[in-house]
């Protein structure tokens, strides 16, 4: 097989491919086989016609066809890889030649390919970046914000003789009606307004009413059949109650903690709060560190794939597609593009090592941003196939982690700080160190080092998919852009 390359932009390349026709033999063997075990010639079994018989009955033009559609994404995938190139969303592909149909066992299967691909990104020398983040502070506010969140763990809900307002706690009835249909009832239903995890418009409804009083909205329906059709929602709350927090006292810290009195709990809550600050100024300085490099790298996008990436958004959403909501997601979403090409380039220059921990961990941080239960959230990641989809999402993570060892990161104030990270060339060192060890003291001979290729195979399959990504499938909201993921891990861990 002959692949020619042409680049026609930073984002897109085509290839024209050549074919000879024995490679091409397997393909029209296995095509005859196929139609032979689907036809029904008299005088002959199902699947045990000659294939002179199959090529006199349905012609040879059919079978080349059948044999071209079947063979040619194989073709084209080692038409890619002969090139070396990194596809981005779908490629365009024409047939313009097809060998055979004059009856010959010769010429060439010629076909084009018009492919995005990840653009060529040029990393700088990061142990001459500095990034700047605004530190976690670790102060009274702090731990006084852990232990009202202790305190909520421990409080108790009492009704209130008044409209309901933004944070109470109600229990609903409710009822989506289409036209003259009944789509769905629930009752007794336990709601806490402003959490904003039921239908759009729900908490502007509830926020006002008193108990017993009814009011109808119209929303999209989030799930089952009717997914994404507006309703008329009436929705009634059957009690409003606000949850009544216990005093922090000795008594509490007695009741709540293994601790004897309120100012040993705070100590301790504190400790918690510096462990917490410590991992939220890796978080920050992995955010300065991407934004900073979005802000300073060229990096192209193609502008199919963000088209594909905001209808596949829409759909999600229940949306049609030209729906506004498209144009003020379009400019995250190149941007959420362009931070993972970023961060697949810092991933092919660092060797990272993915466990299960990590994975299980990166899956529980999801869940508790989408509010489902961790265990159920992985059965729905694993149901829609998106378990090797976030193997990747951890594998670039941990790339930038690696690569932010190498930049200096510092304070507001101007002070250098700590993150606990290792270089890269204190690591390298240390792998040497590990490997002369044993020359010198066989007698203590340890196991070599391990380094993992990190599931190349599924991280090579995952770049072949468009980059942004979708979230599973339920009533969970789309997944967020990249450049957002790490921000909003941010804000859920400080």
């Amino acid at each position: 097989m002959k692949t020619a390359v042409e680049k026609l932009s930073p984002t897109r390349v085509k290839l024209d491919v050549e074919v000879p026709f024995e490679e091409l033999k397997p393909a029209i063997e296995a095509a005859t086989k196929k139609i032979a075990g689907q036809a029904q010639i008299p005088g002959f079994r199902k699947g045990k016609i000659p294939a002179a018989v199959i090529e006199q009955r349905f012609g040879r033009p059919a079978i080349l066809q059948e044999a071209v559609n079947d063979a040619l994404p194989d073709f084209y995938q080692q038409a890619a890889a002969e090139a070396e190139i990194r596809p981005a969303g779908r490629p365009e592909v024409e047939v313009t030649e097809v060998p055979g149909l004059d009856g010959s066992n010769e010429g060439n299967l010629v076909f084009v390919v018009e492919q995005d691909v990840r653009p060529e990104i040029t990393l700088p020398d990061f142990t001459d970046y500095t990034v700047e983040i605004e530190e976690p502070a670790v102060d009274e506010d702090a731990v006084q914000v852990r232990l009202d969140q202790l305190r909520e763990r421990f409080g108790t809900l009492v009704g209130v003789d008044r409209p309901a307002e933004d944070g109470d706690f109600v229990s609903l009835d409710m009822k989506a009606v289409i036209g003259d249909e009944e789509i769905e009832s629930v009752e007794g239903v336990s709601y806490r307004i402003g959490e904003g995890n039921m239908l759009e418009g729900l908490d502007e409804a509830l926020i006002g009413l008193s108990a017993g009083e009814t009011t109808t909205f119209s929303s999209k329906l989030a799930g089952g059949e009717r997914a994404g059709e507006e309703a008329d929602v009436t929705v009634t709350p059957q009690s409003v109650k606000i949850r009544e927090l216990p005093e922090a006292d000795d008594e509490f810290a007695e009741l709540a903690s293994e601790f004897d009195t309120i100012d040993e709990l705070k100590a301790d809550l504190k400790v918690q709060a510096e462990k917490d600050a410590a991992g939220n100024r890796v978080t920050l300085a992995r955010n300065a560190l991407l934004e900073k490099l979005l802000d300073e790298l060229e990096v192209p996008v193609p502008e199919a794939l963000v088209e594909d990436e905001v209808t596949a958004h829409l759909e999600n959403e229940g949306k049609e597609a030209g729906d506004p909501h498209g144009e003020e997601i379009r400019e995250d979403t190149e941007k959420a593009i362009r931070a993972q090409f970023v961060l697949d380039a810092l991933h092919e220059t660092r060797e990272v090592e993915v466990g299960q921990d990590d994975l299980m961990n990166y899956m529980a941080q999801l869940s508790s941003q989408y509010g489902v239960e961790p265990n159920q959230f992985i059965q729905m990641l694993a149901q829609s196939g998106q378990i090797e989809q976030i193997f990747g999402e951890v594998q670039r993570s941990k790339a930038l982690e690696v690569v932010l060892a190498d930049v200096t990161v510092k304070s507001t104030s101007g002070e250098v700080l700590d993150l606990g990270l290792t270089k890269a060339a204190e690591a390298s060192a240390e792998d040497e160190a590990a490997e002369e060890k044993p020359e010198k003291a066989p007698a203590k001979k340890a196991p070599a080092k391990k380094k993992a290729p990190a599931k190349k195979a599924a991280a090579e399959k995952a770049e072949e998919k468009a980059p942004a990504k979708k979230a599973p499938a339920k009533k969970a909201p789309a997944k967020k852009a990249a450049a957002k993921d790490e921000a909003s891990e941010a804000e859920s861990e400080a």
